[in-house]
């Protein structure tokens, strides 16, 4: 009993006694003193001074404690406004302009093979290209521009419906990242190997455009080469989006002024060979007189002759006439096979006399043979009267 009574007497490391200790080591200062009031127990005392008396509560009510305490609606976030591009105010000419020094444009010719990545079609005046790759036009002149003139490349939407908005990149081949770092990313035309190249922006129409200098053609070259880039595919999604452009160049002199104009349609896809083939297809085919169109496969349905020449009437054959004609033939051999073949002649005409007599008689002949045959064969009829017949 005493060991056990010792052990009980030891204090305990966690007792209420070194708990007050350590409570008695606090400093004075209250540290819970500010009493926190719930936001129940207030709307409780709000409700109860409401019951009371209408008008004390209105004016509690009005606390700015309790208007802080009241939960708070959530907002509902504004819809962001998609982007919209500026429309332009004025739509440039595609009229063909060759002007006092005969500008014009060429094309290098490539046919419409399935490896070609740019062909150019002279029937639909018709550019088919792949997305950044090259696209030689030439630039041709009768005379030569004056010092300082410069060529600008500029894209229309084609249809009137489109032609007020701006040709840019869609938003995805806007934020790829390209080699050429001097050009924006929403610019749809790029020269390619060209350091003179300035890409503008027009502060007025809002159209995008790329001007270089006019440089003369090399020795022995009758045209200057620009190559050009399109950095959009024309089926893209918030750029071209299927809808056909036109590419315009200009020839300007130093002041801007216009010396000549020339344009052409713009595809940009994936297989410019197929793509170029299929138009000129479809274009030949509506130029073309309209014929029927062939049936449907599997269809029962006969197609009528289209050849007429059964319901025209046969020409008739002229008759011979009875002149003679004296023929005169050197060398026997020759003179007995005409001999043979003008005897042929003779026996041919003289069958062709008689067939006629021979089908009219035997016709006469086959038909009183059914008349007899018929009459032989043929029971009388006799009238059956009955005995109550008068």
């Amino acid at each position: 009993m005493e060991d056990l009574q010792s052990d009980l007497n030891i204090e305990l490391p966690l007792s209420q006694e070194t708990f007050s200790d350590l409570w008695k080591l606090l400093p004075e200062q209250a540290v819970l003193t500010t009493p926190v009031s719930s936001p129940i127990n207030d709307f409780s005392d709000v409700v109860v001074k409401w019951l009371e008396s209408p008008e004390e509560a209105a004016q509690t009510s009005a606390d700015p404690t309790l208007e802080a305490l009241a939960p708070v609606a959530p907002t509902l976030a504004a819809p962001v406004p998609a982007t919209s591009y500026p429309l332009s105010s004025s739509v440039p000419s595609q009229n063909t302009y060759r002007g006092d020094y005969g500008f014009r444009l060429g094309f290098v010719q490539s046919g419409t093979t399935k490896s070609v990545t740019c062909t150019y079609s002279p029937t639909l005046n018709k550019l088919f290209c792949q997305l950044a790759k090259t696209c030689p036009v030439q630039l041709w002149v009768d005379s030569p521009p004056p010092p300082g003139t410069r060529v600008r490349a500029m894209a229309i939407y084609k249809k009137s419906q489109h032609m007020t908005e701006v040709v840019r990149r869609c938003p995805h081949h806007e934020r790829c990242s390209d080699n050429d770092s001097t050009a924006p990313p929403q610019h749809l035309i790029r020269v390619e190997g060209n350091s003179h190249a300035e890409y503008l922006d027009d502060s007025y129409t809002f159209r995008h455009s790329v001007v270089v200098p006019y440089e003369p053609p090399e020795v022995g070259s009758d045209f200057t080469t620009i190559h050009y880039n399109y950095m959009c595919n024309s089926s893209c999604m918030g750029g071209m989006n299927r809808r056909p452009i036109v590419t315009i160049i200009t020839l300007e002199d130093s002041s801007g002024n216009l010396l000549g104009r020339n344009s052409f349609e713009v595809r940009v896809c994936a297989c410019p060979g197929r793509d170029r083939r299929t138009e000129e297809e479809n274009f030949r085919r509506k130029e073309g007189p309209c014929s029927e169109p062939p049936p449907p496969v599997g269809s029962t349905k006969r197609v009528l002759p289209t050849n007429t020449s059964s319901s025209s009437p046969q020409p008739k054959k002229k008759p011979l006439d009875g002149e003679y004609f004296t023929l005169k033939i050197r060398g026997r051999e020759r003179y007995e096979m005409l001999r043979t073949i003008n005897e042929a002649f003779e026996f041919k005409d003289a069958q062709a006399e008689k067939e006629p007599e021979e089908s009219k008689a035997h016709s006469s002949h086959l038909k009183s043979k059914k008349g007899q045959s018929t009459s032989r064969h043929k029971k009388p009829i006799f009238k059956r009267e009955g005995p109550d017949s008068d």
